[in-house]
């Protein structure tokens, strides 16, 4: 369990670490105010219009007694609105980032430089549009999986108890998942990490995963917190991505000493 509370440091490390450079801090949120403004108008058409929707894809309730067709559909709107907020949380960071691609990766390179005993940032050497297609190309792929559980935990949802206690913590560790893989994708990346070895490393290492992404899932909830804590995350992110590759970090904020992984070098090679 040890892992649970060193994935919680590296989040507010990262937090710390943004709190110190204000320059990369602002320059972070401008990817993260663009993808909210865009996510807020859909939620909201969702939230105004989901009724609606759900009304004309229940024709069949149309002949029940009252109140069950209010009972039933009001329970599917919840549950729909539900599930959007789910999946937009998951892929609020892999929009914001592909958004920001050019404002994190410098970001990333600065905390690599910072923490690395020899102020050395591995640097992918590719071009942006290859950088940009390598994002698009994973985060489609996260998506899709985060979806696929998305779509499972709201089937859940439709079971007594269960659905209404075990599936919402549930679904919000599965969503810490997916938030850290795209978080530490920017530093992983950059060194030639394939997606496939990324998950592998993710997967070894799930307690330390969950202490990270599940507390950053839940803050995401709140309106505008995503948008603030987006650049924090990738700084912290970037560390992780040094503990799960076995890279030194120097602890400069924390007294000047060195902490120094053991961890084996995963393989690596282009995406």
């Amino acid at each position: 369990m040890r892992d649970l509370g060193t994935g919680f440091r590296y989040l507010l490390k990262g937090q710390r670490w943004v709190a110190r450079h204000g320059r990369s801090y602002g320059f972070g949120l401008l990817p993260g105010l663009i993808t909210l403004v865009l996510y807020a108008a859909v939620l909201v058409a969702l939230g105004l219009w989901g009724e609606d929707a759900v009304t004309w894809a229940t024709p069949f309730a149309d002949g029940w007694s009252s109140p069950w067709p209010g009972l039933f559909r009001g329970f599917l709107t919840v549950m729909l609105f539900a599930l959007a907020l789910l999946l937009a949380v998951v892929t609020f960071t892999a929009v914001t980032l592909l958004i920001g691609q050019p404002f994190y990766e410098n970001l990333s390179e600065k905390v690599d430089r910072d923490v690395s005993p020899d102020g050395h940032a591995p640097e992918s050497r590719l071009p942006l549009w290859r950088e940009l297609w390598i994002s698009a190309r994973d985060s489609l792929r996260i998506v899709v999986r985060a979806a696929l559980w998305g779509v499972l935990l709201f089937a859940c949802g439709f079971v007594p108890v269960v659905g209404q206690t075990a599936v919402p913590v549930i679904g919000f560790f599965v969503t810490g998942f997916f938030l850290t893989e795209e978080l530490t994708a920017v530093a992983l990346q950059r060194r030639g990490v394939e997606l496939r070895t990324r998950l592998t490393l993710l997967r070894g290492r799930r307690t330390l995963v969950w202490g990270f992404g599940t507390p950053l899932a839940v803050s995401f909830l709140v309106p505008f917190v995503a948008v603030f804590l987006m650049p924090g995350a990738v700084a912290g992110a970037t560390l992780m991505a040094r503990d799960l590759l076995g890279e030194e970090i120097r602890e400069g904020d924390e007294g000047g000493g060195q902490t120094v992984k053991t961890l084996p070098q995963p393989p690596s090679g282009s995406s």
